[in-house]
């Protein structure tokens, strides 16, 4: 999705869990997905091996990694987007609910996805995730950020977009 604002375009990436990140959707296939993201250029195929027992397209836009995993049937089951490097300011938008995922506190989208009466499984802090929708994030860095009083990043730096049963296989 394109919109614009005062810098002029401004790429938005839209998550809509369970169901994916525009352009990519869980269910596609691995010709569906390359498809996709092919207009930001080339992406990377990796086919499962030994290591990974599931094929990965990646690509990226504007600093914004973007990955989709396709595992059970060779189909997308998951999708993740990576926030830009601390020294990027990307014309890019993640957001969930109109909340961008990489420029608002962590505190305030989880709070967010309480109010909507979403349980918040807040175990491990620095991956907090929700289960049943499913969306996981993660606060992991080396990168020199801003960091709260316990020493996580303010802002998530990933965040994981899967179907509701994502954590159970």
């Amino acid at each position: 999705m394109i919109s614009t604002d005062q810098k002029g375009p401004l790429m938005q990436f839209v998550l809509d869990p369970p169901r994916g990140v525009a352009p990519v959707r869980l269910g596609m296939t691995l010709d569906e997905t390359v498809a996709a993201v092919s207009a930001w250029g080339a992406p990377r195929v990796y086919p499962a091996d030994a290591v990974r027992d599931f094929d990965l397209v990646s690509a990226e836009y504007d600093g914004i990694g973007f990955q989709a995993a396709l595992e059970r049937d060779h189909l997308v089951t998951a999708v993740t987007v990576w926030g830009p490097d601390e020294d990027e300011d990307p014309d890019v938008q993640v957001l969930l609910d109109g909340l961008d995922v990489f420029r608002t506190p962590a505190d305030e989208i989880l709070a967010h996805a309480a109010r909507k009466g979403w349980h918040v499984n807040n175990d491990d802090p620095r991956a907090p995730y929700i289960p049943g929708v499913t969306l996981a994030f993660t606060r992991d860095t080396s990168q020199e950020v801003p960091r709260n009083e316990n020493g996580l990043p303010i802002h998530f730096t990933s965040v994981l977009v899967a179907d509701e049963k994502y954590r159970e296989n």
